[in-house]
């Protein structure tokens, strides 16, 4: 005996999932995400390398015992803060409204966090 085909429904993720409106969604998160952590990677590789291959240039000092190792690796604090910041103001601005727009015309129940949260 042969058993019927099973046919699904796509389920409300999956519809999601494929409408437009969340392809750009993803869309900008990367054009965002992705050009930001290639630049970051490259600039942690650059002080890792340095500091392996060029111990002179590192160890030249800027203000009394401070070298250009100690101003680079603090400069990576800086940089990983200001990214930080940088995404959450571009999150508030394209990503956050994207998403809560899928989320209404959906009708979906579930919340952003800071929604949430009030």
């Amino acid at each position: 005996m042969e058993s019927p085909p099973i046919t699904t429904t796509p389920s409300e993720t999956q519809l999601i999932e494929e409408s437009a409106e969340f392809r750009t969604l993803r869309r900008s998160f990367r054009n965002f995400a992705f050009p930001v952590t290639i630049g970051f990677v490259l600039w942690y590789l650059l002080y890792v390398l340095l500091s392996g291959y060029a111990p002179a240039l590192m160890a030249t000092k800027v203000v009394g015992h401070v070298n250009v190792a100690l101003v680079l690796g603090l400069l990576q604090f800086v940089t990983t803060f200001a990214i930080a910041g940088w995404y959450a103001r571009y999150a508030d601005r394209r990503i956050d409204p994207s998403a809560a727009a899928i989320r209404e015309a959906r009708g979906a129940v579930v919340h952003a966090p800071r929604e949430a949260a009030e």
